[in-house]
């Protein structure tokens, strides 16, 4: 694997030997690549389905040509292998589609989700040092081409856009440019190449760029078989946008080394993605918890039969207990997690096997293989008396570390190269990881450090509210205090006095209590679908004092 001049880890620093153990693991879950297990699909089960998107089918077949077909467009369009290449796509089949291809041509896919905005899609294209870019011709209502202006992006492929919810823009794919047949023989990345730069959730600041190779998603691959006990003959729906880790392997992955189909949908709606699990029969459906909830919330789970599903995958965020076990009750499919990161990959996980306990209650078991340590804040190691601590994680479901930002991941690593979470967490003695929160995320009040996620599974217990995201609000006194923002259910009512009498009759502490409620039509959330505190935390803080007189 060869990074870009300029953007190759510093010689001799921690990255440097941590890219360099990693890239020792490839090939040790597989030797084909993503492209390779296609074709043999394609040549196997020509017919079989490799895409689900409204009433269209894609094929492994036209998969596997469809793809190729584009990766002799990106070709003849001037890209050198290893060049970088934006993709500003809609969750349809486009998307997949050029990502395999980009795989076949040689070129490494800079991933913009679909909801990023101006600033986050200039900004990732220039930290990726993109000089092409795939979309469609407008993004949010905006002219692509206007957005781009003054970037350096050399070669703007455009597809043809309609409705997104079927593959109008698919056969657009297949329309080669006017190079004609170029040449792809010894372009094709390898599993230990870097194949993709996809950014943090951006939840906070602007993201920056996670560099990926197949390598780690093919390990990953492995976990997620074994936990969910998945099948060929499964049927997935993946509910998160495909440019994020998450949807690497619940999407671009796992279902194709598996040969099963994968059901897309453009745009999320609660309402018409448990229409879909009826309607495609599927088995497996991956989102984060924000996701299921708005599912459990919706009049439609009372109309559908949602027999066929066997499990649920989900994380991103603290899995609330009450609302999973209610997704179980109401469903009988099993809630699963990984515990991780778009940057760790998976440092433990439940399984089928797990107790209903042991999946609702713990974030799972540890995974042997990541090598998963505790740090206090003074970095000492207290793994060995469970922590708490923040985790961290050397193995082979990590990335590659983050793209052109040498001082980012000086702080990713601990000085002997664990990759760092951001988590504070626990370690049981039967080996299950507990998520205590995010070190940004405590609220600290008089000195107290209140969980955010603590707060939010309580209060999401109150049959009015829908969805709930608890934030830091400044406070002269005490520095900070609890504030809930809440979405009711319809026609519900609530108020700050009943929410904390519901809470003292379930017996939760005081300092767990908000002391303000905000309630809100809905909750703003970045574009990996996480929500997005720091936009809430905005809201409450105090507006400047106004100019005083010229002097």
């Amino acid at each position: 694997m060869q990074f870009p001049p300029g953007t190759a880890p510093v010689a001799g620093s921690v990255h440097e030997r941590y890219v360099a153990d990693r890239l020792a693991d490839v090939g040790r879950w597989g030797e084909q690549t993503l492209p390779d297990v296609v074709r043999r699909h394609a040549a196997k089960n020509p017919d079989g389905l490799a895409f689900i998107a409204g009433d269209d089918r894609m094929t492994w077949r036209q998969f596997d040509a469809w793809s190729t077909a584009f990766a002799h467009r990106l070709v003849a369009a001037g890209l050198d292998r290893g060049a970088r290449v934006g993709v500003l796509l809609a969750d349809g089949v486009e998307v997949h589609v050029v990502y395999l291809a980009a795989m076949k041509a040689g070129v490494v896919v800079v991933a913009i989700g679909p909801r990023a905005a101006r600033l986050e899609v200039r900004h990732l294209l220039a930290v990726g040092g993109a000089t092409a870019l795939v979309s469609f011709e407008a993004h949010r209502g905006e002219p692509v081409a206007a957005l781009i202006e003054g970037l350096g992006i050399e070669k703007h492929i455009i597809l043809a856009s309609g409705d997104k919810s079927d593959m109008q823009g698919v056969s657009d794919l297949s329309v080669k440019s006017d190079g004609g047949q170029a040449e792809l023989a010894g372009r094709q990345l390898g599993l230990g190449d870097i194949h993709l730069l996809n950014s943090t959730s951006g939840t906070t600041g602007m993201p920056k760029c996670v560099v990926h190779n197949q390598n780690r998603w093919f390990y990953y691959h492995e976990l997620a078989v074994d936990c969910g006990d998945l099948r060929t003959d499964d049927v997935f729906l993946t509910l998160i946008p495909a440019p994020y880790g998450f949807a690497q392997w619940t999407a671009n992955f796992t279902p194709t080394l598996l040969g099963a189909p994968t059901v897309v949908m453009p745009r999320f709606s609660a309402d018409e993605a448990l229409r879909l699990i009826e309607r495609e029969r599927v088995t497996v459906v991956c989102c984060v918890s924000t996701q299921f909830i708005m599912m459990l919330n919706s009049p439609v789970l009372e109309q559908v039969d949602l027999s066929s599903l066997r499990c649920m995958f989900t994380g991103g965020e603290a899995v609330p207990f009450e609302r999973a076990a209610e997704f179980e009750r109401r469903t009988g499919a099993s809630v699963l997690q990984f515990f991780g990161s778009n940057e760790t990959g998976a440092l433990s996980r439940t399984s089928v096997r797990d107790t209903t306990e042991q999946r609702l209650r713990t974030a799972g078991k540890v995974i042997d293989e990541m090598r998963v340590r505790l740090f206090a804040e003074d970095g000492t190691d207290v793994t060995d008396a469970g922590g708490p601590g923040q985790a961290a994680c050397a193995g082979p479901a990590t990335c590659l570390g983050y793209f052109a930002d040498p001082e980012a991941n000086e702080k990713l690593f601990t000085p002997d190269g664990w990759m760092l979470t951001g988590d504070i967490c626990t370690i049981d003695e039967d080996g299950f990881l507990r998520v205590v929160d995010r070190k940004s995320d405590f609220i600290i009040r008089g000195g107290k450090n209140i969980s955010a996620a603590a707060v939010e599974d309580q209060v999401g217990t109150h049959p009015a509210v829908a969805m709930v995201a608890a934030v830091a609000m400044p406070d002269p006194t005490f520095g900070e205090r609890v504030c809930a923002f809440v979405v009711l259910r319809e026609g519900a009512p609530l108020d700050l006095d009943g929410l904390r009498a519901h809470l003292n009759a379930r017996g939760v502490s005081r300092e767990n209590w908000p002391e303000r409620l905000e309630l809100v039509d809905d909750l703003p959330r970045g574009s990996g679908g996480k929500v997005a505190k720091a936009q809430l935390r905005q809201r409450l803080r105090p507006a400047p004092e106004p100019a005083g007189p010229p002097a």
